[in-house]
């Protein structure tokens, strides 16, 4: 249910420059974690290029990370000083007063760059998500049952059906019918209710276990078309290392099960017509 920015198209050279780009911004990241003794992932793409190619996926153009919540909650205090110039943290209420929503992701953002043209959707989102970036991933604990490991990720997709009321619009043409219905009525319900209070419920929502001894374990900010995933617990405790282009990266134990059970047969190559940049840059300094 997440928004679709449309791009442009990128020569082979200048998405060179991003995957570099990228690999800076999470190498800050890394160092800022390291100094301040928070354990973090690399996760989704990250993983399926360091396998298939020791580095990023040939056409892919961002970064993704991952951490447990006390540890996600730390670095939010630290990354205010420790980022360097030029890069900023990018929380979702911090776009137009948290008044309006694209999804429930921090990112930080790399300043001196043009990801998309300027449009009526961009000047919505005060051009904020018109960068590069590295999305921040939060893994939080689900009840040991498994209904109430279903209705915490229920209660999610209920928020963020809520929350899509308040995008720059709604594209209900990607859904069936049944989808229309659902997001139909959720949006609906969502106008009664300020975004800002919807921020707050679904962290509410997303950490309401977090002092309970369970073993389950989900990423509570992702969209929910991946919220059918739950992780054990060893997951989150216990990493690998991966080469990734001239550096290591630290993966969760259980990485390449997530993989299969998120993209398959992930080692076998797309299509050649999706192997496409899921954005692109058309200006980076």
């Amino acid at each position: 249910m997440q928004t679709e920015i449309p791009h442009m198209q990128i020569k082979p050279e200048d998405l060179r420059k991003i995957q570099l780009k990228s690999l800076e911004m999470l190498l800050y990241f890394k160092e800022i974690c390291d100094k301040n003794g928070l354990l973090f992932y690399f996760c989704g793409g990250c993983c399926i290029g360091a396998l298939r190619n020791k580095g990023f996926i040939p056409w892919d153009d961002d970064a993704d990370v991952i951490f447990t919540r006390p540890n996600y909650e730390k670095f939010l205090k630290v990354a205010g000083r420790e980022l360097p110039e030029g890069m900023t943290l990018l929380r979702p209420e911090d776009i137009r007063g948290g008044k309006v929503f694209y999804d429930f992701t921090t990112r930080i953002i790399y300043d001196n760059s043009r990801v998309h043209e300027d449009n009526e959707q961009m000047q919505f989102y005060e051009g904020k998500l018109n960068h590069i970036w590295v999305d921040l991933f939060i893994i939080d604990r689900l009840p040991e049952s498994r209904f109430g490991a279903f209705f915490a990720k229920f209660l999610q997709k209920v928020v963020y059906g809520m929350a899509i009321a308040h995008r720059d619009r709604i594209d209900f043409s990607k859904y069936s019918l049944a989808d229309k219905i659902r997001v139909g009525t959720l949006s609906a319900a969502g106008r009664l209710v300020p975004m800002p209070a919807l921020f707050r419920l679904q962290t509410a929502l997303a950490a309401k276990d977090r002092n309970k001894r369970t073993g389950k374990r989900y990423c509570s900010n992702y969209q929910p078309d991946f919220l059918y995933v739950t992780l054990d617990e060893d997951w989150c405790e216990k990493t690998v290392d991966l080469p990734f282009e001239d550096t290591v990266l630290m993966a969760p134990e259980g990485f390449e099960h997530v993989l299969s059970i998120l993209y398959g047969d992930y080692m076998t190559l797309p299509p050649e017509e999706k192997r496409v940049p899921a954005h692109s840059s058309i200006e980076i300094q």
